[in-house]
């Protein structure tokens, strides 16, 4: 395993790493964040993957939100990996667009070319990369969940409901529940997956919860003063199936926040505790 520390910061009684190492499944160089709570000092401890949104890397989740002193608090873990693939031979939109390619993994395997030999984010977050922190950190794989904001919170939902028993919970700031209905998810998935639209259900947090197996309890904050909430975001169509489907959602529509971080730093104490204690359970 070619695991490389490339940084390390105490924080909170904890440690802030940073990691690099070689991924078969996106065959290229990778990098990922994890913070080690001081607990794991003397034992495992459970663990939450964040995923983060379009144009972030693994450092915009660990400088802003504000998560370690809660993580800390409560005696969890914290992995934020990349968005996307990396490196020079590394497709990128070929705009140069911030929705697309590099920076923008959507959480989805890719089957189109060039796009599939580097573009496996779902492979990676659910199978390569937690393989990679259960050897190598003290943390506990049966106690696991996941969050993440605005595409990466479609990630978590997504990966959450095609996962049935691998998380104890999920939450998600700002997510994009329904990418086959909105723009930024059109474009990603058309090329990432293809022209069938058929396929592109089976990421979107809308249409899996019509089949979920497991009615894991949805917990997502929204801003109201979010500029991508019309057109980008729709969290009505994520409540109305719910509903239709009795599937357990608490739904906070919060006034006057927006897509930033600033919104999750403020309530990124509520969604450590919520994960805390589905872990603890």
């Amino acid at each position: 395993m070619s695991l490389e520390k490339v940084g390390s910061n105490k924080c909170f009684g904890g440690d802030q790493l940073q990691y690099t190492h070689d991924s078969a499944v996106l065959s290229c160089n990778m990098r990922f964040s994890i913070f080690l709570p001081p607990q794991a000092e003397n034992g495992n401890v459970p663990v939450i993957y964040w995923l983060s949104g379009l144009t972030c890397t693994d450092e915009n989740f660990v400088q802003k939100a504000g998560a370690q002193q809660f993580a800390a608090e409560h005696g969890v873990a914290i992995v934020a990996p990349d968005t996307s693939p990396r490196g020079d031979d590394v497709p990128d939109d070929p705009e140069g667009a911030y929705d697309f390619g590099l920076g923008a993994g959507f959480y989805v395997n890719a089957t189109q070319a060039p796009w599939n030999k580097h573009y496996h984010m779902y492979d990676y977050i659910t199978k390569e990369l937690p393989a990679v922190i259960n050897a190598n950190f003290p943390v506990d794989a049966e106690r696991t969940s996941i969050m993440g904001h605005s595409m990466g919170g479609h990630g978590a939902l997504t990966i959450a409901l095609k996962n049935p028993g691998k998380y104890k919970s999920v939450s998600a700031f700002a997510p994009i529940v329904a990418p086959t209905q909105c723009p930024w998810g059109e474009k990603a998935l058309g090329n990432y997956i293809g022209a069938d639209k058929a396929a592109w259900a089976e990421y979107d947090t809308v249409e899996l919860v019509k089949t979920a197996q497991e009615r894991l309890p949805l917990f997502v904050d929204q801003g109201d003063a979010d500029n991508f909430l019309e057109e980008q975001l729709k969290p009505e169509l994520l409540k109305e199936v719910c509903e239709a489907n009795n599937h357990p959602l608490e739904l906070r529509i919060q006034p006057g926040y927006d897509h930033s971080y600033f919104f999750m730093a403020s309530f990124m104490a509520d969604h450590v505790a919520y994960h805390a204690k589905a872990l603890k359970a």
